[in-house]
């Protein structure tokens, strides 16, 4: 049995990192609750304009726009994910969820760019030897639509230009503070094959659909701006998850050093019991000795 000193020092050390965990969950829950209106004033702008664009997509006439088309031939096929982790940890599995997204998907290491959001994932797919390109942790701690904008420039420049051929987005939905959901969402080309049902009956309903000036001009200006748009829409519910995850998690922590501390006062108070009644036995043997 371990002495009472060592409990105790033990004790007085689980305490004190109760009452950071503690603090730790009060903050966050603070942060959600802000963070938590963000998004929910942010998801019908953004749930709206993926439906609205579907739909134009799904109407769109052949085009070679690398936009719009998917490309040919059965070589692999170069992908960027971009990629909104945290830049903190003590969050629970948020991050290492979305890293398993990646790692475990369809993703090859040697044709995959991966474009971080935050730093944990970028270290961690760093370090797997994944490519990382660019660096925007900063934006995550204050995500604002221009800084979505300028990762989607970089984005479509590469799409454009020929040095990737699909876009994905790697994120975590926000459902309420105890459930976050790891999302994988393909971005661009947008193929027939990637519509929802309702969207592919419309499709087949004959639907007509007028463009000004004309249809790749309008596209190529309205695609971007759902991008830049999904792009902020993620940033924003994922830092909702962020902090969902992390209240969670040091509130766990939290219960668990108050069992820990309860089973180490049992541990103390036996360890206790048993000094005073060996002091005890040595007296009476003791004073029996002397008589």
């Amino acid at each position: 049995m371990a002495s009472m000193r060592d409990i105790k020092r033990r004790k007085e050390s689980i305490t004190s990192t109760s009452q950071i965990t503690k603090a730790m969950k009060l903050v966050s829950t603070v942060k959600l609750q802000k963070a938590k209106g963000h998004a929910e004033e942010t998801k019908p702008y953004f749930n709206k304009m993926y439906e609205i664009v579907s739909k134009m997509l799904a109407n769109v006439n052949e085009t070679t726009n690398p936009m719009f088309c998917a490309k040919e031939g059965d070589g692999p096929k170069n992908k960027a994910v971009i990629m909104i982790t945290s830049n903190r940890g003590l969050a629970g599995g948020y991050n290492s969820n979305i890293v398993k997204l990646i790692t475990n998907g369809d993703f090859d290491p040697d044709h995959t760019i991966i474009y971080p959001i935050g730093s944990k994932g970028k270290d961690t797919m760093s370090r797997r030897g994944w490519k990382c390109q660019g660096d925007y942790s900063e934006i995550i701690n204050k995500p604002m639509f221009s800084d979505a904008v300028q990762i989607g420039k970089a984005v479509m420049s590469d799409l454009q230009q020929g040095q990737i051929d699909e876009v994905y987005l790697a994120y975590t939905i926000f459902k309420n503070s105890v459930t976050q959901i790891p999302t994988l969402l393909k971005v661009l080309p947008f193929e027939k094959e990637d519509l929802p049902v309702e969207e592919e009956k419309s499709q087949d309903s004959g639907m007509l659909m007028t463009y000004e000036p004309g249809e790749e001009e309008a596209l190529e200006y309205i695609v971007p701006l759902y991008m830049n748009s999904l792009i902020f829409g993620a940033m924003v519910e994922s830092v909702a998850s962020e902090n969902g995850a992390r209240m969670q998690a040091m509130d766990n922590a939290t219960s668990n050093a108050e069992d820990m501390i309860g089973n180490l006062e049992l541990q103390y108070n036996r360890a206790r019991q048993a000094a005073i009644t060996q002091e005890l036995t040595e007296i009476v043997a003791g004073a029996s000795a002397i008589s």
